[in-house]
């Protein structure tokens, strides 16, 4: 097969994953990219990949096969038949190394990515490419929200030895392996990262975890992730209090599962519903954001972020480790950037850290035929 172009840029987000609770489910983009441009080698006989790299990594990272983008892309290129091409990257990193924020994922879906503009036209076939970075990833929680943006829950489905799918009645077969959910975020939550000058592995924070946990620490866990997604869409909480005819936002939270419209349909928001929804939004996600299973364990490895976690939540807001760390998120419903890192101040003045306030990115993996 030949490809359909001559050359492909390819814009991937930052993304966050556990968000707290939702150790190795949940994932969450960011709008902070990585660029990166594939141009065909003018020689067809040149099969060879030059490498050029701006900005984070520009002094660590390989420029030959080893690259994670590289040899992701030489993947999918063999897997969508396209055989060994020639071709000059041109790399824009601006998402930090080895921080948490899904720069390993990200590497994975702009090698896809990239491939997948090489050998079909049209839009991206987002679920395909989703499921080639997850087995590649090994796990989906980052690649989930760089492939779709928003909000992602994921899971990996297990079907008994031997057999490739399970027949739903009513409903298409579910394939064994990795699926995910994509939910609506409000564009009234922000985020904001703090990024240190130091790295953590994500295998060496693998490394702390426990091979066993107690029940009531799952529990736990479980408790506040099923919070997440309302929490990060107040207008739910609304919608499902005017469908019940709740007469507080208690009422309306617990109807919640049994809203089957919420997502597609109008239903009537008084301004006060909404008012009261929001108003709720972040204490939602405070409680959403606690955890038990991975934090307690890694916290020794990054002390510096621990601290800084410990202080925010002290002041009430939803902050928690990004990804294996040692980034610091914070999410927050209304404009708080000011008084966010006005907490922060004495680390951002010691010159050790730097603040991003993002918004959510809601597209995902970006593509441009060139």
């Amino acid at each position: 097969m030949n490809p359909i172009c001559n050359s492909v840029h390819v814009r991937v987000p930052a993304t966050s994953a556990n968000l707290g609770s939702g150790f190795d489910t949940v994932g969450l983009a960011l709008d902070y990219h990585d660029e990166l441009t594939f141009t065909l080698n003018d020689d067809p006989s040149d099969g060879v990949a030059h490498v050029t790299i701006h900005g984070e990594g520009e002094d660590t990272l390989p420029r030959d096969e080893t690259h994670l983008v590289v040899s992701t892309f030489r993947r999918a290129c063999a897997t969508l038949g396209l055989g060994r091409l020639g071709f000059t990257l041109e790399a824009t990193n601006n998402i930090p190394q080895a921080r948490g924020m899904g720069s390993s994922a990200e590497a994975i879906v702009a090698g896809i990515a990239a491939a997948a503009a090489f050998a079909q036209p049209g839009e991206l076939n987002r679920p395909a490419i989703f499921d080639m970075a997850a087995v590649i990833e090994g796990h989906p929680d980052n690649v989930a929200p760089a492939v779709f943006g928003g909000l992602t829950v994921s899971w990996d489905f297990t079907t008994a030895e031997g057999v490739g799918s399970v027949a739903i009645p009513g409903s298409e077969p579910l394939h064994g392996g990795f699926h995910t959910i994509n939910y609506p975020v409000d564009p009234a939550i922000t985020a904001a990262v703090f990024v240190p000058d130091y790295e953590l592995s994500t295998e060496k924070a693998r490394q702390a975890l426990p091979k066993e946990i107690l029940h009531k620490d799952a529990v736990y866990n479980v408790s506040r992730v099923g919070l997440l997604p309302a929490a990060m869409n107040p207008v739910v909480l609304a919608q499902a209090a005017a469908q019940g005819g709740a007469e507080s936002l208690g009422a309306g939270v617990s109807g919640v599962s049994g809203v089957s419209g919420v997502a597609g349909t109008a239903t009537a928001v008084s301004p006060a519903a909404f008012a009261t929804a929001a108003a709720q939004a972040n204490a939602l996600l405070f409680t959403a954001t606690q955890d038990r299973l991975h934090q307690p364990y890694r916290g020794g490895l990054m002390p510096p972020s621990t601290e800084l976690i410990e202080l925010f939540r002290s002041k009430g807001y939803a902050a928690a480790v990004s990804g294996a760390g040692p980034c610091v998120l914070v999410l927050h419903y209304g404009d708080a950037r000011a008084a966010i890192d006005e907490v922060a101040a004495s680390q951002l003045a010691s010159g050790h850290w730097k603040s991003l306030h993002l918004p959510i990115n809601t597209t995902g993996v970006e593509i441009e035929r060139r």
